[in-house]
């Protein structure tokens, strides 16, 4: 016989799934910001190499 009533962890689930995802987004947001800064310090880091090569 099937079990009455409302179904078992269904709203346990949901909230599970939606802090996981959120946790993902975060994790996924600060890798991206990660990279950006990185590039930008070694952006800068050639171009000063650069101008210390022009100038000698």
């Amino acid at each position: 016989m099937a079990k009455k009533g409302k179904e078992k962890n269904t709203q346990n689930k949901a909230k599970h799934a939606k802090l996981m995802n959120r946790k993902k987004n975060k994790l996924r947001k600060e890798k991206e910001l990660r990279a950006e800064r990185l590039k930008a310090i070694i952006k800068k880091a050639s171009d000063a190499a650069n101008n210390e090569n022009s100038t000698d």
